[in-house]
């Protein structure tokens, strides 16, 4: 696949901003080159725009070339990126399932793309066939969350792999939830997709969210023009090396990932024996999707208790659900006992 007839003519003749870190590599005793404030370092300094330090941690953890990852402000700015530089505004199109997490939309309107939902299956699973035929020759970008949020589920791999490999255009599988699924990543076998791009985050299962760091992995091409557009230092000192201290502690992520999801199968459990739910869907994510009798009274009821869960009554084929978060084995007993004396 020719990436570079995929990417808008300007963003492909783009001049990137060049900054002073980017002509200067390596180490030197004496920076008089960026403009900064020779007092109060390191911080007076400007940070590594391409995060190498980080990066090389990370492709040793995740098993890719450290030239194949970009890091946003969480995955919500590599998801502004592609549409930025793939999509032509007013012109071309994106494609995505639905539900799916609302950010895809969000960005898709802010850049003046259009946005056309597939709706999955009543069972929330993919149906490729569908999904293809929902695009034209105007479909840039296909957006896959696999846990999806809010369902809980993984997509159909098989059913992914067809639109990866059909679908002339790139292809986001979204994998926030990866680490509470007993699925292998897309990343195994990203070398044979050069039109995927996987996205994970350090927010969910690394306890990270405040932090606000994501990953986005792909072919050195397409992590090119990611460099290319994204702005030049957007991910702080502060970050990346609070980043790199806690890559030491995978054992313990991976227990806490262990816990959520004993916690999760207790969860479940405990709310299948409320008379209030109807239903609890499989969920492969660090929450579950809970269909309830009156949705709406018992999120404000929940509410008033100090309680708070996500409503997503009004979302499609979600009608009567809430998507309740996974906590600790305390936060999980309260939540079953105020729900119990709910009637």
């Amino acid at each position: 696949m020719n990436i570079n007839k995929l990417v808008r003519d300007n963003i492909r003749l783009l001049k990137p901003y060049s900054c002073a870190r980017n002509e200067f590599r390596g180490e030197a005793s004496i920076y008089l080159d960026a403009n900064e404030n020779p007092m109060n370092t390191p911080y007076n300094r400007y940070p590594d725009p391409l995060q190498e330090s980080l990066k090389a941690k990370i492709a040793t953890l995740k098993g890719v070339r450290p030239s194949q990852i970009m890091l946003g402000v969480g995955s919500d700015e590599p998801i502004d990126l592609v549409i930025r530089i793939f999509c032509e505004p007013q012109q071309d199109n994106i494609v995505a399932i639905d539900p799916t997490y609302g950010m895809y939309q969000v960005c898709a309107d802010i850049n003046n793309v259009a946005y056309r939902k597939m709706l999955l299956n009543e069972d929330f699973t993919l149906d490729a066939a569908r999904l293809l035929a929902t695009a034209d020759e105007h479909t840039k970008v296909i957006f896959l969350c696999s846990p999806n949020n809010p369902t809980g589920n993984l997509l159909n791999r098989h059913e992914m792999r067809k639109i990866a490999e059909r679908f002339a255009g790139i292809v986001v599988i979204d994998e926030a939830y990866i680490d509470f699924s007993s699925e292998a990543s897309w990343l195994t076998t990203l070398d044979n997709y050069p039109n995927v791009i996987v996205l994970q985050t350090f927010s969910k299962a690394w306890g990270l969210a405040s932090v606000r760091c994501g990953m986005a992995f792909a072919s050195e091409e397409i992590i090119g023009y990611f460099n290319k557009v994204k702005y030049p230092y957007n991910i702080n000192l502060l970050t990346q090396n609070f980043v790199c201290e806690q890559l030491a502690f995978e054992s313990r992520k991976n227990n806490w990932v262990k816990m959520l999801l004993e916690q999760r199968a207790l969860l479940a459990d405990q709310l299948k024996t409320l008379p209030v739910v109807e239903h609890i869907y499989p969920s492969d994510a660090n929450f579950v999707l809970v269909k309830v009798a009156d949705a709406n009274k018992l999120y404000n009821r929940l509410v008033d208790k100090g309680i708070i869960v996500r409503n997503r009554n009004a979302v499609s084929l979600c009608a009567g659900c809430l998507r309740i978060t996974v906590g600790t084995q305390d936060e999980n007993r309260q939540l079953i006992k105020e729900m119990q004396s709910l009637k």
